[in-house]
């Protein structure tokens, strides 16, 4: 074989000389626009590592899912690892942007130096959505709540009789929340739910992709006391923004916690904390601000909650959330000392 020829094979099988027609799909997200990574290669699923994963490389799986032409790269702390039965097929994506999928990126198939708490994940800008079969209501936050399901061209709630974790983990994947922290319906506070009671007695056995997949009985017609109705806690996701800055990679810091986005106290903040943040958001490098900046919020003060203080990072953390601080809520700051950022990719 020429020797031209076979150093090409070579490259092929270590950088992303693949199959335009490479499928991927967004899961364990509220919605088919956002979820974690996964692609189907050499007739198998697996996942993709998040070394090297930004926003170019999202633009590229958005496009190809028809979720619209932007997006945001993360990590699996939001939408969680992948299954361990799943290889990491991918790392080190090369894309430009402009790609019609990401099978005609570049890319590295050394997918065993990666584990599953490095797989990639992408939240797509999608103009619609579709409509999840399951909500949560009665609490006003999306991840708790009373329990319905879109059955018929009707939402009914689910009678509590034989509801366990197991059907809870499922509901929370779906809706892309985190585990339930709660799944007693006997004692919480919601709303009750005004709709009729269509579904009982769920027998999920924890792979199924939605609740509506797991076996019931049919509950409509039937007595269910209201205390029976069926209620679940699940884990907030953490996110963070930057907001009224002149891009989504600039701006004052903004951390969702327990459902509520705050802000973080500039205490502490150190070049490393700038780093995790913007690598986070798939905005590249950190901007370094001067101090004449930093001395007030350059994008002005927040409102409401303040998060986060004496925050510490070490510089390699996938995400602000593994960063040493205090408690939730502990903090000694007014707004006018809410941290603000600008990444390169401004």
């Amino acid at each position: 074989m020429d020797l031209r020829l076979c150093l090409w094979f070579c490259f092929a099988a270590s950088v992303g000389v693949s199959s335009a027609s490479l499928e991927v799909r967004l899961v364990d997200g509220p919605n088919r626009c956002a979820g974690r990574v996964e692609v189907h290669v050499d007739g198998q699923w697996g996942t993709v590592c998040d070394d090297g994963w930004d926003m170019d490389d999202v633009a590229v799986v958005c496009r190809q899912l028809g979720c619209g032409k932007t997006g945001v790269a993360l990590t699996s702390k939001v939408y969680g690892p992948g299954p361990t039965s799943y290889p990491v097929l991918m790392t080190d994506v090369k894309c430009q942007g402009t790609e019609a999928s990401l099978g005609s990126c570049q890319y590295e198939d050394l997918g065993h130096l990666c584990q599953h708490d490095e797989d990639a994940g992408a939240r797509c800008q999608a103009e619609e959505l579709p409509m999840l079969p399951v909500r949560l209501v009665g609490n006003g936050k999306r991840c708790s709540g009373q329990v319905e399901i879109y059955h018929e061209d009707q939402w009914g709630a689910v009678c509590g009789l034989g509801w366990d974790l197991t059907d809870a983990k499922v509901l929370c994947r779906e809706l892309g929340c985190g585990s339930p922290w709660n799944i007693n319906h006997y004692c919480n506070n919601f709303s009750r739910s005004s709709a009729p009671i269509l579904r009982g007695l769920l027998n999920c056995n924890g792979q199924e992709a939605s609740l509506i997949d797991c076996p019931f009985q049919s509950w409509a017609g039937r007595h269910c006391p209201h205390f029976l109705e069926t209620g679940v806690v699940c884990q907030e996701p953490f996110a963070l923004r930057l907001v009224d800055g002149p891009t989504k990679c600039s701006g004052r810091l903004e951390v969702q916690h327990d459902g509520q986005w705050g802000t973080v106290c500039d205490d502490d903040w150190t070049a490393n904390n700038y780093e995790v943040v913007c690598q986070e958001l798939g905005c590249g490098p950190a901007e370094p601000l001067s101090p004449q900046l930093q001395d007030r919020p350059r994008f002005g003060p927040g409102v409401g909650q303040i998060w986060l203080d004496n925050i510490r990072c070490r510089g390699n953390e996938s995400t602000l959330q593994d960063c040493a601080h205090p408690v939730w809520g502990y903090h000694d700051c007014t707004h006018y000392e809410d941290v603000s950022v600008v990444c390169q990719a401004s």
